[in-house]
């Protein structure tokens, strides 16, 4: 099962690690900043579109900074895993 997290991208819903709600991130939290960071030094951040990021994406694979909220992400998911 896929679900589409923003822009063009579908990701296998297998694949998806953690989903971090950046709408409560605060500026001191410095794990959550130097991660983003750490993925864009190592070409594994992809941002979907030119909007704020409500949201990030960790996979397997890569990380995405997503405009769509957790909670439009997490229904996504479960209604890809009804199917």
């Amino acid at each position: 099962m896929y679900v589409h997290i923003g822009g063009d991208i579908n990701v296998p819903v297998k694949t998806i690690e953690a989903i971090i709600n950046l709408d409560t991130v605060l500026p001191g939290q410095r794990k959550i900043t130097d991660f983003i960071n750490s993925e864009d030094d190592n070409n594994r951040l992809e941002y979907l579109n030119d909007e704020i990021p409500r949201s990030l994406v960790v996979a397997s694979d890569r990380s995405y900074l997503s405009s769509l909220s957790v909670s439009v992400l997490k229904r996504r998911m479960e209604e890809n895993m009804m199917i």
